[in-house]
């Protein structure tokens, strides 16, 4: 320790024995270290905030939901700062007024550009920080200048939010009307093919897919009809056999021993027969061929006058057989027209594999441009929804929290810190120089340290001794060198008076 406070101690008597040339340095460093500060420009900064609402119900109930807004606010906001929106602000601010060429306005563009800063502080709430130090301008047009761009700022994102969206929002409506307009000509034109190729080929309407699904669709109908023919088939049957159970005639009171009866039921166990499906070649057929022949004779030989009456269920039922057999007939028809119908289709395809493929690909070219303009005049209509909405209720509230104000306080630089920082380089500069040149020096401080130095005991010491007028004069030195310090430290602090009172001006 003693040895530090002997190494400060000989620090400060060296540069104390060169004292005079450490405070002219130190004027020195300080007038041209001010001198370089009072010549950096003031930049003046004028801040505001923006509130973006982008919760609406309505909106979010057509499409327009706050995911897509913040993407395009986002979108905005990266291009505030582009080279057409900051041409926008020079032209409408003083900066514009002496520019006059194209490389002039590039050149304002970029150093504008330098001079905006847009900050997402949260979600839905921006900063907007302008700035001017221009050389050429004052402390209060700066400062003006600066309101001015930050305002311009405010007006360029609140026209690219609201009425840039709908700009848009215009012109993709009129693109998809003209690509409508397109689809529908070539949507007409493939319908009036398909109807031509179709008035030609009516059997191969709807391409090969279509032919499918009318050969599927036909067979399905020949198998239900098939299905109802056998019912009918076997409904007639039945009803055959229940005609030939059920006589003809009905044998009145007083002659049910006559020719009559006995020829009504000779007939009734003949249809019996015939329905368990004997033929006329089976003996006992034969043999009742000729009773029936006989007992009609005899009926013949007895006249009218004989016991017997028509009897009303075989007539009824005779009715219903011919219903029956007309409802066979009809499926019959019905089912030999369908097999005729799949066996013509079936036969086009295959001698008509070209005509088949051409009726495919317009098929195929017609579902698609049908797709196709479906779903193009479905987005219209959705856009053009969506658009009302935006123009009737905004999905976006735009609202300015903090209106830009003319700054009164500078920015840039922090010209009072600068000044403290030149007068304290200038001392330490002055102090530095007065130190080193002592190092090169051979003489020693103290005598303990030429002890050191050469490690030889040091007997002893002899003091400096003044006279009378020397002290006058050291004393003289003194207040002089007081004096110069003072001063300095005098013009340090009307620097910054001046500067607090500019400053003040500005306000």
């Amino acid at each position: 320790m003693n040895l530090l406070l002997e190494e400060l101690r000989t620090a400060l008597w060296t540069v104390w024995n060169r004292r005079w040339l450490a405070l002219a340095v130190a004027w020195l460093v300080c007038l041209l270290g001010w001198l370089a500060v009072a010549m950096i420009p003031n930049t003046y900064q004028s801040k505001a905030r923006i509130f973006i609402q982008l919760d609406d119900v309505l909106a979010q109930q057509i499409g327009i939901g706050s995911g897509s807004r913040e993407k395009d606010i986002e979108r905005v906001r990266q291009t505030l700062t582009s080279a057409v929106n900051l041409e926008k602000v020079v032209r409408a601010t003083r900066l514009g007024d002496e520019v006059t060429t194209p490389s002039q306005m590039e050149a304002a563009v970029a150093a504008v550009g330098k001079d905006i800063l847009v900050v997402s502080e949260q979600n839905n709430l921006f900063e907007i920080t302008a700035s001017s130090g221009r050389s050429y301008l004052s402390d209060a047009d700066n400062a003006k200048l600066a309101q001015d761009i930050a305002q311009r700022m405010i007006d360029i994102f609140r026209e690219e939010n609201i009425g840039g969206s709908r700009g848009e929002m215009r012109e993709t409506i009129d693109f998809l009307d003209q690509q409508l307009a397109s689809r529908q000509r070539a949507l007409e034109e493939a319908e009036q093919a398909r109807l031509n190729f179709e008035a030609r080929h009516p059997e191969l309407a709807g391409g090969a897919q279509g032919m499918a699904t009318q050969l599927g669709s036909i067979r399905s109908e020949l198998r239900s009809v098939e299905a109802d023919l056998a019912a009918a088939q076997s409904a007639l049957a039945a009803m055959d056999g229940q005609i030939a159970g059920t006589p003809r005639t009905l044998v009145t009171a007083g002659a049910g021993g006559g020719p009559r009866g006995a020829l009504a039921q000779a007939e009734a166990n003949y249809s019996a027969m015939q329905a368990r499906g004997l033929t006329d070649n089976h003996p006992d057929m034969v043999s009742l061929n000729k009773q029936i022949a006989s007992l009609r004779q005899q009926v013949a030989n007895a006249g009218s006058d004989s016991g017997s009456a028509p009897n009303p269920a075989y007539s009824s039922l005779q009715a219903m057989r011919v219903e029956r057999q007309a409802n066979v007939q009809s499926l019959q028809s019905r089912a030999a027209a369908l097999r005729s119908e799949i066996a013509s289709i079936s036969a086009s395809q295959a001698q008509e594999p070209g005509a088949a493929a051409e009726a495919q690909r317009i098929s195929r070219d017609y579902d698609v441009l049908r797709q196709q303009y479906d779903k193009l005049l479905q987005d219209r209509e959705e856009l053009r929804l969506r658009g009302q909405v935006e123009t009737e209720r905004s999905a976006v509230k735009f609202e300015v929290v903090d209106p830009p104000t003319t700054p009164r306080v500078p920015a840039a630089p922090n010209r009072p810190v600068l000044l403290l920082g030149v007068l304290v380089a200038g001392i330490g500069a002055g102090a530095g120089l007065a130190f080193a040149l002592g190092q090169l020096n051979s003489t020693f401080a103290t005598a303990s340290k030429l002890e050191r130095t050469f490690d030889l005991p040091v007997i002893g010491t002899v003091s400096h001794m003044l006279t009378d007028a020397a002290r006058k004069l050291q004393r003289k030195r003194l207040r002089q060198f007081a004096a110069a310090t003072g001063t300095l430290v005098i013009v340090f602090v009307v620097l910054l008076g001046a500067e607090f009172i500019q400053r003040g001006m500005v306000a």
